[in-house]
């Protein structure tokens, strides 16, 4: 069914190319701009000034925060490429300030999983980068072009993902992580850290990111001692690890670190060297 502007009459800021394609159950907030040819279905909801381009589809039971940008060819909210889906009801949830260039592709969760996928906030899909089913990605992350996660990745905070990357199903990658064009990562990588290669490997500190977001020099250089300490030591990682736990205290940093090696069920990249060199 065609919804035109009449149907949201009592706000007159919701503007509706007459092109488009709207189910009746669609919920639009104020401020919200939908282009000429773009398909919303079954039980989306749009939040405040979202503007999606021309030729947008959103999938059905799909939440899209306020201030994001869908730009043309995009396709958000659509059946997981799983072979066990059956329909069910899963879910798309995708935050606020977001901006989904062309051809992104961002689909729903699965039944196997929690039922959802979901995106945080103030993040950056560049063209071409696919987020598949249950996913979770955190906020101000960057995906560059033709980046892949394959289902249930964990992608947490202020992460970057070079171009042409893929990323393992149910892989974690960490908080201030940067990953090199081109690499393929099979395991988890610990926060704070480049990583780079087919098979990705650690390449040290991600020091340029961490400086840029206003860490201390206090907390960097704790942070490289762990480091140290985990990957370029002569202990094995579950000794460094339970090592620097008693020797962390009350560190909120170190306390990632530890917390996201604990949790890991794929394991751990490791790193490149012990003659590495975190400026590289």
């Amino acid at each position: 069914m065609t919804m035109t502007p009449e149907n949201y009459k009592d706000d007159d800021s919701i503007k509706i190319d007459p092109t488009a394609m709207l189910h009746p159950s669609v919920e639009l907030d104020s401020g919200v701009v939908i282009g000429p040819y773009s398909i919303i279905g079954e039980k989306v909801k749009i939040g405040k000034n979202t503007r999606v381009a021309p030729h947008v589809v959103v999938g059905r039971l799909t939440t899209i925060g306020s201030g994001c940008r869908l730009f043309q060819f995009s396709s958000v909210g659509a059946e997981p490429q799983d072979l066990g889906y059956d329909g069910e009801d899963t879910e798309a949830i995708i935050g606020d300030n977001n901006i989904i260039r062309e051809f992104v592709t961002i689909h729903r969760g699965t039944a196997k999983d929690a039922g959802k996928t979901i995106v945080g906030s103030n993040n950056l899909f560049m063209n071409y980068t696919h987020v598949a089913h249950d996913c979770i990605v955190g906020d101000n992350v960057v995906m560059a072009n033709c980046a892949t996660l394959a289902g249930h990745v964990e992608i947490n905070d202020h992460a970057i993902i070079g171009g042409l990357s893929a990323i393992h199903q149910f892989t974690r990658i960490g908080a201030y992580v940067i990953i090199g064009g081109g690499s393929i990562v099979t395991q988890d990588i610990i926060p704070f850290v480049m990583a780079v290669g087919n098979r990705a490997t650690m390449r040290g500190l991600n020091l340029i990111g961490l400086r840029r977001a206003g860490f201390a020099r206090s907390d960097i250089s704790e942070i490289k001692k762990a480091y140290t300490l985990l990957f370029r030591s002569s202990k094995n990682l579950k000794d460094a690890t339970e090592e620097l736990l008693k020797e962390a205290g009350e560190s909120e940093n170190i306390k990632k670190i530890t917390e996201f090696i604990k949790n890991s069920k794929r394991g751990v990249i490791r790193d490149k060297g012990k003659k590495g060199n975190e400026e590289d």
